[in-house]
């Protein structure tokens, strides 16, 4: 008997029981955080589904209309991020006044920022006509964009919420109340684009109504949940809302901007490359929309293993605990490449059936666009696996509140290598698409190789014991 009692202290003393611990933390944290994600990319595509059943130039409004407010979500999103980190360090910390702080000002930060990108989508019609759109195509998307601008507040403040959530580990009632969105804005869609159960006929105006409701539903029922949960009761968030914490609002700011600058660098990118594959023709932008689809699907699972490693890092930082944060770093670095190779694997032996998920295969037409779009995800395959290792350990180095360089990284990588080679490989060189696709899987090796290089650093360089 005591020589078991011996092996059994020798093997919880083994430094590879923390490593099993962590990844079981990670693994729990990750999974409802990628079930939410998923759930959220299902909302945008049934939008874009629903718009197309109106017609081919209502999908071309909602496009356009979504060419202005996604930049602006995205760095909304990038900058109210920063509660994580800074609600981590400070729960790791056992500073529970620090997390209620961070989140309290965290919402403030939101709702100014929802202000100021309403303000700009109410003129959004003589933006459109300004960018050198028809009057005909910018006053649909304009009855879209006087709505759904009503949905930033709701969107922003639900960011910051989940950051709270996830900090404490109770992620499954954030899948939940997402996936009960899909639900949610699929009847909404229905009812209110197309006149059913009684409703009008709203068409582009109900799906933004809908939009708008779905949003308010999430952030309302996340704060219900934080209301009556005991662990969050403590926090009394919505107490004395009003007092300002200048100190720990600039700090959002300061780490918060570069946050939501790498996002829009990396949205803009893609952005400006589906400009540059719609100069190949009408085939190859239809193959290019689906590819991305497919990539952008399965990078969700890589944003929430991100959202998990930002939280555990975080934690551990907060805690003055060198040793965990590596492990934090490392271990959802391996999980983003398992899990991205998997998809790359798919794509590269079953592109054909995604592809036919999206297009019928027995239409003569849509063969060149097949043809092309499986060519696009043989390169989206590479893509994959820079994609994932980027975005997990820009995660990491934001649990640590290092959100500056990695912003210049994403800005090198996506603008000054990303783009460039892009148009370069696609044009000059004439790789047309499958150039545009290198150039891109090849900015997103940059920043993938500059952020391994900076947390690798940053973790062997933070102090033992002392918090970041």
């Amino acid at each position: 008997m005591t020589g078991r009692l011996a092996r059994l202290d020798a093997e919880l003393d083994s430094p590879w029981i923390e490593w099993w611990r962590e990844l079981r933390a990670t693994l729990a944290l990750s999974g409802p955080l990628v079930f939410s994600q998923l759930a959220s990319i299902a909302i945008t595509a049934t939008d874009v589904v629903m718009m197309g059943w109106l017609g081919p130039s209502f999908l071309a409004a909602g496009a356009l209309a979504s060419s202005l407010f996604f930049p602006l979500h995205h760095f909304g999103a990038g900058v109210v991020s920063a509660v994580m980190p800074m609600a981590a360090q400070a729960a790791g910390a056992r500073d529970f006044r620090g997390v209620r702080r961070s989140v309290r000002q965290g919402l403030w930060v939101a709702l100014i920022l929802a202000l100021v990108f309403a303000a700009f989508l109410w003129h959004s019609r003589a933006i459109l006509i300004a960018l050198g759109q028809t009057e005909a195509m910018a006053d649909l998307a304009e009855l879209y964009l006087e709505v759904i601008l009503w949905s930033f507040a709701p969107i922003f403040w639900f960011m910051v919420l989940r950051c709270l959530v996830t900090v404490h580990a109770r992620a499954r009632a954030i899948a939940i109340v997402t996936f009960l969105a899909v639900g949610l804005n699929g009847l909404g869609n229905y009812a209110l684009m197309f006149g059913h159960f009684g409703f009008p006929r709203l068409e582009l105006a109900g799906a933004a109504i809908s939009s708008v409701v779905v949003e308010s539903f999430m952030c309302l029922a996340l704060l219900i949940y934080i209301s009556w949960h005991r662990e969050f009761r403590r926090y009394t968030l919505l107490i004395r809302l009003w007092r300002a914490d200048w100190p720990r609002f600039l700090e959002i700011l300061r780490l918060g901007m570069p946050m939501g600058l790498a996002a829009l660098a990396e949205t803009t990118m893609f952005a400006a490359a589906a400009i540059l594959i719609g100069w190949l023709g009408t085939a190859e932008l239809a193959a290019h929309a689906v590819a991305l689809q497919c990539a952008a699907t399965a990078f969700m699972i890589s944003l929430g293993i991100s959202l998990a490693v930002t939280t555990r890092v975080g934690l551990a930082a907060g805690a003055g605990d060198r040793a965990g944060v590596g492990r934090a770093g490392w271990i959802g670095f391996g999980l983003g490449v398992v899990f991205m190779s998997i998809s790359a694997c798919v794509f590269w032996f079953a592109a054909p059936f995604l592809v036919g998920l999206f297009l019928d295969s027995t239409i003569p037409a849509n063969l060149p666009v097949i043809e092309l779009a499986v060519s696009y995800l043989a390169v989206a395959a590479v893509f994959q696996l820079v994609d994932g290792t980027q975005v997990v350990c820009v995660g990491a180095l934001r649990g640590l509140k290092d959100t500056k360089v990695p912003m210049v990284f994403a800005l090198a990588g996506y603008w000054c290598a990303g783009l460039p080679l892009a148009y370069i490989l696609g044009f000059p060189l004439g790789w047309r698409g499958e150039g545009v696709w290198s150039g891109l899987a090849i900015g997103l090796a940059v920043v993938a190789v500059s952020a391994v290089w900076r947390f690798h650093r940053r973790e062997r360089w933070m102090p033992a014991s002392a918090p970041t």
